[in-house]
């Protein structure tokens, strides 16, 4: 899961912010549950939105923090979100993903808190020279203790939807059937998903793929995938010639014929590098946001996102949804 750390996402809120927070939690702006009497939920990002909302269905009001097409790791909130936080029934968040947001988590009074990474144990899947010392940055995503990216593996995702129908149940006991019944029926789904993966990756005639940073370190860990990436677990760094060197000799002894970038993050370093190899470019989401919500959810870009791993691996089976295009990089 990359986290991108810019400057300003690291910095604490300002008191000016957070007293503006305080009079709109004071005046009872956009109140908890309020006259609809569904519970108020607060979602850091896409992910933790899907769940909420699938899970909740028409027992709650989601407020999603991140909006669509905004870099989650980049997300500054406002005095009037810092509020909805405060007030909100119940929290679905990944801690250390997203500092302003767990440091308005902190002063929330909300009695029930979903953190995935409570769910599901972070694992490291940094490369060498994101530990290296000396150099003026940290590395690691923005205080995470490991890749956050466990909503890329639906086995993952899977038990963090179980730990969201778990704290609905309780924070609203009156719907706490409705709450199981959402969840089993959501993780349902997951598994099918999971399931597609397998079958559908598991003859692939070749099991090394190239990102352009290292966002899918679960899904390859769940797939017997190998990823290969250009950058580590933070994509705005710039990889060394000699990283750059292992990727391309990676790609070549491996026959790679595809490199992958993301939606949010510029394709520039993915091109560069299937330039210089004569392979194409493909996408492969990281689903840390989703521009219509109308149109995709978790379920389908997933699908999408395994169609076009079928595509670059080599494989006979055939996914559910078309295969984004690939073209060759000039």
């Amino acid at each position: 899961m990359m986290i991108r750390r810019r400057a300003r996402s690291a910095m604490a809120l300002t008191a000016t912010a957070l007293a503006a927070a305080l009079t709109l939690t004071a005046c009872g702006d956009g109140g908890a549950q309020g006259a609809e009497g569904r519970l108020n939920v607060v979602a850091s990002f896409y992910p933790m939105e899907f769940l909420a909302t699938s899970i909740g269905g028409e027992h709650v009001k989601v407020t999603g923090l991140t909006a669509a097409g905004v870099e989650p790791h980049d997300l500054e909130l406002t005095a009037k979100q810092v509020g909805r936080v405060q007030k909100a029934d119940a929290i679905v968040y990944l801690k250390g993903l997203q500092p302003t947001v767990d440091k308005a988590v902190e002063g929330s009074d909300a009695k029930y808190r979903v953190d995935a990474t409570a769910a599901v144990p972070l694992e490291d899947h940094h490369l060498p020279e994101d530990h290296a010392e000396g150099d003026g940055h940290d590395h690691h995503h923005d205080g995470a203790a490991g890749d956050p990216h466990i909503w890329l593996d639906p086995a993952r995702y899977a038990a963090v939807a179980r730990s969201v129908g778990a704290e609905f149940a309780k924070a609203d006991p009156a719907h706490a059937e409705d709450y199981r019944r959402n969840t089993d029926e959501l993780v349902g789904r997951l598994t099918a998903l999971d399931q597609e993966f397998k079958d559908g990756l598991k003859d692939a005639g070749n099991r090394t793929f190239v990102t352009s940073h290292a966002a899918f370190g679960y899904l390859a860990e769940a797939y017997g995938l190998t990823q290969v990436s250009i950058n580590g677990v933070d994509p705005e760094s710039e990889p060394t010639p000699a990283r750059l060197a292992d990727v391309q000799k990676a790609a070549k002894e491996n026959g790679v014929t595809t490199i992958f970038f993301e939606t949010l993050a510029s394709p520039r370093l993915a091109e560069t590098v299937a330039k210089d190899l004569g392979l194409r470019t493909a996408v492969l989401d990281p689903l840390e946001g989703v521009e219509d919500q109308a149109r995709d959810d978790y379920l389908t870009v997933m699908r999408r996102n395994l169609a076009n791993l079928q595509a670059a691996l080599g494989t006979n089976a055939t996914a559910s949804t078309n295969a984004t295009a690939t073209t060759p990089t000039s």
